[in-house]
């Protein structure tokens, strides 16, 4: 008896993140060295994830350069990312700040006794409840690039926060996809 093969194409967190990277440079030329160094991949990697992306059709290239299908990406970071790449909370931990915690969510929700949210990092300068980061140069990629730190805040926000985080964060998130 022949064997079926099921080649179905899965998006990695890692893909998710090289979106959240490209939609944080306003739709400007980018190379794939550009994406790498500001997500800390490797070219490869970033190539594989723009070529998942196309297959799932989050993103488009145009005269080979990569172009994101900006409302079919806002509908699955709304609707499906976090039930695609769901939270994953540790112990308390130093690291960065995320979520509610963190620009531009910390100044529209006031924290409350309980530890903040944040990604397990060395440079981090904070003490509270760890969450995983969608991917582990997260961390860093943020601190070096506040428009993609905010992205990831707010997605973080939409897949662990509470209804009031993640409506907030849906409201900001809207002025990224304009």
């Amino acid at each position: 008896m022949a064997s079926i093969s099921n080649r179905q194409m899965m998006l990695k967190p890692q893909d998710l993140y090289v979106l959240l990277a490209l939609l944080s440079r306003d739709g400007g030329a980018v190379t794939y060295p550009d994406l790498a160094a500001q997500t800390g991949l490797a070219s490869s990697a970033v190539h594989g994830a723009l070529k998942r992306a196309a297959t799932a059709r989050l993103l488009m290239f145009q005269d080979r350069r990569p172009v994101i299908l900006k409302s079919a990406l806002k509908d699955f970071l709304l609707h499906g990312a976090m039930y695609a790449y769901p939270p994953v909370w540790g112990a308390l931990s130093r690291g960065v700040p995320t979520g509610y915690a963190a620009p531009p969510l910390n100044a529209i929700i006031a924290p409350s006794g309980d530890p903040v949210p944040v990604w397990p990092s060395a440079a981090g300068t904070v003490r509270g409840l760890s969450l995983a980061p969608l991917y582990p140069s997260v961390p860093e990629a943020a601190l070096r690039d506040a428009k993609l730190y905010a992205l990831l805040v707010l997605f973080d926000a939409i897949r662990s926060g509470q209804a009031r985080e993640r409506n907030a964060a849906r409201d900001l998130l809207d002025a990224y996809f304009k």
